[in-house]
């Protein structure tokens, strides 16, 4: 049978009433760990590896057992007990007594090596009380979960992968195992002269007290496998929703992201509409004179020798034109050039800062989209997860993820009928 162990009590640091002390002696101890050392011998690697992926603070776990102790979905140990016979048949003072306690020792050594995934830290033969009987406490674990950490505590898949599988309300992994280990104590007695006679079969001769407490004893059972049940599927719905506060999360990085990138592109766009409109005034005061001075250089660009005519018959005119006139205009022309180039210059420069403008607007307008997007995105999430909230309330949490299960398969079935189709078609083509 199963209890729900006390440590202290199965080492002795303190008696009950049951119990005499003078023949505490006896006892055999096989082991008395600390189950919290053994937390950390089990899962303080797994523990680390977990924590290095939060991102968040408030989901980082300080200490696994404190954890599981104060949670509801698993128990920190578990323990088992087993007793041959009775006060009447196998006292812990006679000789059958003395045969029982050999046969526990002999069950007991190969307890852990059949049971690998139950780490035991505590394991006592008390022969201190009327009938010799065995307490083992343990901690069943699980390696390779894709959720939480990676090694965990968990009964139902400690035992599942020992070859345990749940099957109706009365077939669950713990009574599949619990009826499994009886038969292995039953080889044993065998080994020894001692037959297992199956209670099971004579429940007519049991009294009507004792027939309500079996009765009661299967209903806590079924009580306690529905519990167990309901809790993985718990478990189950907090991944959903921790994957959704996930998505959530990672919209909210997007959605600051693109209004830093909208602030700076409004930054970079009324730069360049700064800039635009200060040269945008400049060409406007220099526009005037600048058209004139096209004109004045367009018609003197021309070489000072076709510009000038040549002297008159009564004037000096070549001394006037070489040492005067021609000096002269080369000089306008070199001015009125440097000042077109510069016009030019200009002119250039303000058509790039309105192209600039203009691109930085189109991608401010983008990043708008985007932003709006992304808001309606998360505004999507948030509603989905408080009608699945709802839905959750409402039908139940069993419910739930049956629907779930029910159309994760039919999915799967329809994915595999579309790739057998295809495979299909693929050799029918070649």
């Amino acid at each position: 049978m199963t209890g729900k162990g006390s440590v202290n009590h199965n080492s002795r640091k303190f008696h009950a009433k049951n119990t005499d002390p003078e023949r505490s002696y006896l006892n055999v101890q096989y082991c008395n760990e600390n189950v919290k050392d053994v937390y950390h011998e089990l899962f303080d690697e797994a523990l680390a590896r977990y924590n290095e992926k939060q991102t968040r603070s408030d989901r980082r776990i300080d200490n696994y057992y404190e954890k599981i102790l104060s949670g509801k979905q698993e128990k920190p140990f578990h323990e088992i007990i087993l007793q041959i016979g009775d006060r009447d048949n196998m006292g812990a003072t006679t000789e059958n007594g003395q045969l029982a306690a050999k046969v526990l020792d002999e069950y007991m050594r190969d307890f852990q090596r059949r049971n690998p995934t139950l780490r035991v830290f505590s394991a006592c033969l008390h022969m201190d009380e009327a009938t010799p009987h065995l307490h083992i406490d343990f901690v069943p674990y699980m390696t390779g979960s894709k959720r939480g950490l990676d090694t965990r505590v968990s009964l139902k898949q400690a035992l599942s992968v020992l070859g345990f599988k749940g099957g109706t309300r009365r077939e669950t992994e713990l009574n599949q195992w619990v009826l499994y280990e009886k038969k292995q104590l039953a080889a044993v007695m065998l080994e020894h002269g001692i037959e297992w006679e199956q209670k099971g079969t004579h429940e007519k001769h049991l009294s009507v007290l004792d027939f309500e407490k079996q009765e009661r004893a299967k209903e806590v059972a079924e009580l306690e496998a529905k519990k167990e049940s309901l809790e993985e599927h718990n478990v189950a719905i907090l991944e959903v929703s921790e994957k959704w506060l996930d998505e959530l999360e990672n919209l909210e990085h997007e959605i600051h992201s693109a209004q830093e990138n909208r602030e700076e592109a409004d930054k970079q766009a009324e730069k360049a509409k700064e800039e635009a409109e200060r040269y945008d005034k400049k060409l406007t005061e220099i526009a005037p004179m600048v058209k004139d001075m096209e004109r004045f250089a367009v018609k003197y660009s021309y070489d000072p020798e076709e510009v000038l005519p040549e002297a008159g018959t009564l004037e000096s005119g070549k001394t006037y034109r070489e040492k005067k006139a021609k000096p002269l205009i080369g000089k306008i022309v070199t001015v009125l050039r440097s000042v077109y180039r510069e016009y030019l210059n200009i002119s250039n420069r303000y058509t790039k800062l309105q192209v600039a403008y203009s691109r930085g607007r189109s991608g401010n307008e983008r990043l708008t989209n985007r932003l709006e997007e992304v808001l309606e995105e998360n505004r999507e999430l948030r509603m989905i997860a408080t009608d699945f909230g709802r839905v959750k309330s409402v039908v139940g949490v069993e419910q739930v993820n049956a629907v779930i299960d029910r159309a994760k398969q039919q999915e799967q079935i329809e994915a595999e009928q579309k790739r057998a189709a295809r495979r299909k078609y693929s050799r029918e083509a070649r």
